[in-house]
């Protein structure tokens, strides 16, 4: 018992190291391409199926279709992305998970690079431990690379020791029963691995070593497929509506190309009868795998639309509409959550310039979207979830530092301009009232509505508040000595004409955050460094 023992803690370590290989290397894959994963997102992903095919391609190279669903996912939140369009991305990720089956059965089982393999592990650790970030992450993966190999040769060499106890004739027979029975281990073994890929990968060594055969490997290769589901489901409980919608979405596919791909399974054995007989069967099993994916999204991607229609329905956005690209699972990707963020803050920043300017001088048009109590609350969300991003690595902190810097600033002018609209309501509405008491201050009121009216356009309106601005600094010297001296003479009320000084600074403070909003909010839309800190509240303590 004891040879069979350790061949058994041989397969076991061998399928340990293929695991922590495959984290080594999607994980400093990701790293290293996040923006280029992104960008190919944002460009390619116009249509259902150039989705599929960016999701299918990013996939393959990351080996990570989590990776990839998650930033499709993340645009979604950020508004960069539409759900079906998002779609065809998730589809496209199961086919480029299969490129994972490929590698182990034509380079690992075929070439047997285990041996080979070693000089690239100590390559790869040499890396992490004296190159910059960059290498030490090229490094990651050099090394990940070699132990999916190392872990094959020892997970195939566990295998042959164990075909005296593990046979064909000792797993359930070829009936539907016992098919049912294959796919459900399959599904076990992904579920526990949590990685289809390992699971696919261990199943190629047990058909080379003789332990199973190629129909019962097929079998156990669509419960693989459909262990994902649970993974993707658990992932998504308590999460955003974006997330759900992406679990359902693809426990739906899954599930439905999994049933597909059972019906085939007599058809598949008797195409895969003369490749397993000239001693390609492990070429055949990753051939099934990837055939049946590829039909899948095949016969799917017609009826995307639709699909994603239904998904919508069933699971209905009910959130806070200016917050609901919120999702705290976007922090653990500091570029997707600057992204969502950027998004909520343009929606916030628009909600609020829109409800004052209906306030100073309702018109015909677009009504706030908000009230002025929600907005205080999408503010106080946005503050916090802004405060939950960390640029973390080199790479994501180039990228993200200066948005989030810039966002930080437009977040702090927007609170202060929503206190100061704040002002207008409640036991402070005599300010609204000073403000129509007097001809010059209805003048520059109404001119400050035309400027919030075209920052909730999204036509911008740093020009016309810096205009503005600099109109209400020329007149306000002499605004005040004409009020005073009107007070003085008795010919205005002293409470009237303190009002009215009081509703100048008001107009004056209100133009310089809708003004410093606007300027951070293309500051961040061009990733540009803010002014210093300094600077910014000099600038401040002057206006405000």
């Amino acid at each position: 018992m004891r040879p069979m023992t350790g061949d058994l803690l041989q397969a076991l370590g061998g399928l340990g190291l293929f695991l922590l290989g495959m984290s080594w290397m999607t994980e400093s894959l990701r790293a290293l391409s996040g923006p280029a994963l992104r960008g190919a997102l944002a460009r390619f992903t116009r249509t259902p199926l150039g989705g599929a095919a960016t999701g299918a391609a990013a996939t393959a190279v990351l080996q990570s279709s989590s990776a990839v669903t998650v930033t499709a996912v993340g645009f979604v939140g950020a508004g960069l992305l539409t759900f079906p369009q998002a779609l065809g991305v998730i589809f496209g990720a199961n086919v480029g998970t299969t490129a994972t089956g490929w590698i182990v059965a034509l380079l690992g089982f075929k070439m047997q690079l285990g041996a080979a393999a070693l000089p690239l592990v100590l390559a790869g650790a040499l890396l992490r431990l004296y190159g910059g970030a960059r290498a030490a992450q090229a490094g990651s993966v050099a090394a990940g690379f070699a132990l999916l190999f190392i872990g094959i040769d020892a997970m195939q060499a566990g295998m042959a020791g164990l075909e005296p106890l593990l046979s064909p004739a000792d797993l359930p027979g070829d009936d539907l029963a016992g098919r049912l029975k294959l796919v459900a281990f399959g599904v076990a073994l992904t579920v526990v691995t949590q990685s289809s890929s390992a699971g696919v990968a261990t199943a190629l060594a047990a058909l080379g070593a003789g332990a199973i055969s190629l129909e019962q490997a097929a079998a156990m290769v669509i419960g693989m497929d459909v262990g994902t589901t649970a993974t993707a489901a658990l992932a998504t409980l308590g999460r955003d509506v974006a997330s759900r919608r992406t679990g359902l979405s693809h426990v739906v596919f899954n599930l439905a190309t999994g049933a597909m791909a059972f019906a085939l399974l007599d058809l598949f054995a008797r195409a895969a009868a003369p490749m397993a007989a000239a001693g390609e069967a492990q070429v055949a099993l990753v051939a099934f795998h990837t055939g049946f994916n590829v039909l899948g999204v095949a016969l799917v991607l017609p009826v995307a639309g639709p699909f994603a229609r239904l998904v919508e329905w069933l699971i209905p956005d009910r959130g806070p509409r200016l917050t609901r690209r919120l999702s705290p699972a976007l922090l653990a990707e500091p570029a997707l959550a600057m992204d969502a963020a950027a998004g909520t803050l343009e929606a916030v920043a628009q909600a609020q310039s829109l409800w004052l300017a209906h306030r100073l001088d309702p018109q015909p048009g677009p009504r706030p979207p908000a009230e002025a109590a929600a907005l205080g609350e999408a503010i106080a969300e946005l503050r916090g979830f802004v405060d939950g991003i960390v640029p973390g690595a080199a790479s994501a902190s180039a990228s993200v530092a200066p948005r989030l810097a810039a966002a930080l600033h437009a977040l702090d002018h927007l609170g202060r301009l929503h206190y100061r609209c704040a002002q207008l309501e409640g036991r402070e509405g005599a300010q609204a009232g000073a403000l129509s008491g007097d001809a010059r201050l209805r003048t520059l009121a109404r001119a400050l509505a035309a400027a919030a009216r075209e920052q909730a356009a999204g036509a911008g309106a740093p020009a016309g508040a810096a205009r503005l601005l600099a109109l209400i600094h020329r007149r306000q010297e002499g605004f005040r000595t004409r009020a005073l001296t009107l007070a003085a003479e008795g010919r205005v009320a002293d409470a009237a004409a303190l009002a009215q000084l009081d509703a100048l600074r008001w107009l004056r403070r209100t133009v310089y955050h809708l003004h410093r909003i606007e300027h951070h909010l293309g500051a961040m839309r061009a990733g540009a460094a803010p002014a210093s800190a300094g600077r910014e509240a000099a600038r401040d303590v002057l206006e405000d």
